[in-house]
């Protein structure tokens, strides 16, 4: 669906009244979708389909019982009722939501819903509205035709969830299926080939053959009808060869790749098993005819169905779909082998020739690229070992030159780096980001260091090898990671810091069986830490240092738990008066970014404290803020304790880890988060908020808090531990 569409949709409104459809006045309570962009109006639900008032003296209201009726005047017993049973108040009221969703409410309020017209619908489905069978209730949401488009009567055309086995979707005629949309697989639901068992049982639908009859049967099985076959009629689908024998010493399985599994209505179906353990568990079974994965993803797949009768209606698909594993004997498994060769060979034939075009074109494009670098090398070595570090201000080679002369920023031999991490060795890698690998060492007076070296492919690693070289080597704070020296010296570029033994904050408050080392008393300590060296970048050092990339990896615990913050290649120095700035490209990482920053690419100290708040939410829940997604409107963690903090239930969102005294924080951070940058605190005010016990305000409605009208595409973001610098405000990357 277009922007343009979907816009159009929330438009929409709905309300409720009488209609006729025809000169016998048949009066019915129906919604209407009403737009004046939208001719006439549509009705979407019927109450008393099957039961008409022959005149204009429908009323609908809420009897003595508190249920919603339909009377027809002069009666004392209703068209139609809500027929709820109900103990205790019958104070309820009748309302309309937004979704177009007529509820029955007890005592005014949203989560008391007694009867909803979502949950029994018409012929109509609209945006909001599931199709759902509950087995716990027996509620099962089943779309059914008019009689015709003048009589809302139940035709015998239905739409409904099979939730035998494993559930699907089907179109009936009565009780025969017309259409089945197969499982959802993880991947995608079905095209074409759409018609029920088209090409009949044991046979599959192939629609790309080009001019050829679609249906094919299933390795070891022959067309049941020849001639029928002949006229491209498969409906009496394929039966088994004659002189197969399974169950035999040689049974094997071939693979059908891509392809929307046969109906499963019937199938046996085990989530607790892998596809090894399937193929092994259909083998010993000699009824077992074929298996698949219940749930495919990217490179595995999830549980076990198995067939042990006719295989209806599977078909395949150019791209996606999933893989059909079809039971043969020795023999068939043969002759399905030395066919797939004959196509292999020829596919093989065209990959040699294409790898051998392509070879030949790297060659030389491999030439020239070497006396490329050959030339930059020589040009290279005739150069300053800093001349690489241009920076865009005057801090730049100056500040470099200035640390280097106080011996402020000692510079290591690369020889001393790599015998320290032993040649940089696997064993000793630390980790991955954006800039490069990260490595321990061991310096030979036997202290500890972490080395950051510089990727040669790592484009943003130079301009985060400046900021780093030219912030951290002077700022000072005991919150702060130290840089011990540096190392440049030909291709390689290394930040030597100070080791920290617990890593970072996220491998532990993320880790059920780590967070609990973290009680609340030392959780209040590392906040109040983070909160002071951002007061001391924001404020009490001679410029103004904006980190823009403060979030649970980029905070290191020293042996006794105390934080310190590092990662500033993403920082943004301020001078004199400036505050606040902008850019064309937009670092950082989803989940922590203010919205004026990844939005519009607008910065300020206001900015860090948006992240401060969705760290401390972190800090006191345990849970991320990009991968949480409660069963609740909003999509991420500050949403959800955005909901709670409004319904008074905060708590519930704590860490069950921590103890009770720590609502002050969830309000702080929840200032921290607010949408507008203006009415969120300083770091300044943060820190006296910590610290002292005076009222705080109460806090606005964060930024990217999902509203509950609003159907959210559902798109995954994965959370990653890069930066990427050349980013525009339009298309956002995540580190």
């Amino acid at each position: 669906m277009n922007p343009a569409t979907w816009l159009l949709r929330i438009l929409l409104f709905f309300f409720l009244s009488h209609f006729s459809l025809s000169a016998d006045t048949l009066t019915q309570h129906h919604f209407v979708k009403d737009n004046d962009e939208i001719p006439g109006n549509i009705v979407v639900w019927v109450a008393n389909r099957g039961n008409p008032i022959k005149d204009n003296s429908g009323i609908l209201s809420i009897d003595p019982r508190g249920n919603l009726a339909l009377f027809q005047s002069n009666q004392t017993l209703p068209v139609w009722s809500a027929n709820i049973s109900m103990a205790g108040t019958r104070n309820t009221i009748a309302q309309i939501l937004d979704s177009g969703n007529l509820v029955l409410l007890q005592n005014n309020t949203k989560k008391a819903v007694l009867w909803q017209s979502f949950d029994y619908p018409t012929n109509i489905w609209i945006s909001f509205q599931s199709l759902e069978v509950n087995v716990r209730t027996g509620l099962n949401r089943v779309y059914t035709s008019w009689k015709s488009p003048e009589d809302p009567g139940v035709r015998n055309y239905s739409f409904r969830m099979n939730p035998n086995r494993f559930p699907q979707m089907f179109l009936y005629q009565g009780s025969t299926p017309l259409w089945r949309s197969g499982t959802w697989t993880g991947q995608r639901w079905n095209e074409q080939c759409d018609f029920y068992g088209h090409c009949g049982p044991n046979a599959y639908c192939k629609p790309d053959l080009a001019g050829d009859f679609e249906c094919t049967c299933f390795p070891g099985f022959e067309s049941k009808l020849p001639q029928a076959w002949s006229i491209r009629d498969g409906a009496g689908g394929c039966v088994r060869k004659s002189g197969i024998s399974l169950c035999g010493i040689g049974d094997r399985f071939v693979k059908f790749p891509r392809v929307k599994v046969p109906d499963t209505s019937a199938a046996h179906v085990d989530m607790s098993v892998g596809l090894k353990q399937c193929k092994e568990k259909c083998l010993r079974n000699c009824s077992c005819m074929a298996y698949a994965s219940a749930y495919s993803e990217i490179g595995r797949g999830i549980g076990c169905l198995t067939w042990h009768g006719d295989l209806v209606d599977a078909r395949t698909y150019a791209h996606t779909g999933q893989d059909l594993y079809i039971r043969v004997d020795k023999n068939e498994l043969a002759r399905y082998t030395k066919k797939g060769l004959l196509q292999k060979k020829a596919v093989l034939a065209v990959i040699i020739v294409s790898l051998a075009v392509a070879f030949l074109i790297l060659v030389a494009l491999l030439h020239c690229f070497v006396r490329r670098q050959r030339r930059t090398a020589r040009t290279r070595r005739s150069n300053n070992m800093f001349s690489f570090v241009t920076f865009e201000d005057s801090l730049g080679v100056k500040e470099i030159d200035e640390s280097r002369r106080n011996g402020d920023l000692p510079l290591f031999h690369l020889s001393t780096i790599a015998a320290a991490t032993n040649n940089f060795s696997s064993d000793n890698k630390l980790g991955q980001g954006g800039f490069g690998p990260v490595y321990k060492g061991v310096l030979l007076n036997g202290n500890e260091i972490a080395v950051k070296r510089l990727s040669k492919y790592s484009g943003q690693g130079v301009q985060e090898f400046k900021n780093e070289i030219m912030l951290i080597a002077k700022l000072q704070h005991r919150n702060l990671v130290s840089m011990l020296g540096c190392c440049i010296e030909g291709e390689e570029k290394m930040l030597i810091y100070e080791f920290l033994p617990n890593k970072s904050l996220d491998s532990i408050i993320f880790d059920e069986s780590k967070r609990s080392v973290l009680d609340w008393k030392k959780r209040l300590e590392i906040i109040c830490g983070i909160a002071r060296v951002m007061l001391y970048l924001h404020q009490d050092y001679r410029l103004r240092v904006l980190h823009r990339d403060l979030k649970a990896s980029n905070v290191l615990l020293d042996a006794t738990l105390n934080p310190k913050i590092l990662d500033f290649g993403m920082a943004r120095i301020f001078g004199g008066d400036q505050t606040e700035g902008d850019t064309k490209r937009v670092v950082g990482t989803y989940g922590y970014m203010s919205p004026e920053y990844a939005m519009h690419g607008h910065f300020s100290m206001k900015s860090d404290v948006y992240s401060f708040g969705v760290l401390l939410l972190e800090i006191i829940t345990s849970k991320k803020n990009i991968s949480y997604i409660p069963y609740s409107p909003s999509l991420n963690l500050v949403g959800q304790v955005w909901e709670l903090w409004k319904e008074d239930k905060a708590m519930e969102v704590v860490d069950s880890a921590l103890g009770d005294s720590i609502l002050k924080c969830i309000q702080i951070a929840l200032l921290c988060v607010q949408e507008h940058a203006a009415d969120r605190p300083t770091m300044s005010t943060d820190v006296s908020m910590l610290s002292n016990e005076s009222t705080l305000p109460s806090p606005k409605q964060p930024a990217f808090v999902e509203k509950k009208i609003h159907n959210g595409d559902g798109r995954s973001i994965s959370e990653g531990t890069s930066s990427v610098n050349s980013v525009t405000v339009t298309m956002i990357q995540a580190r």
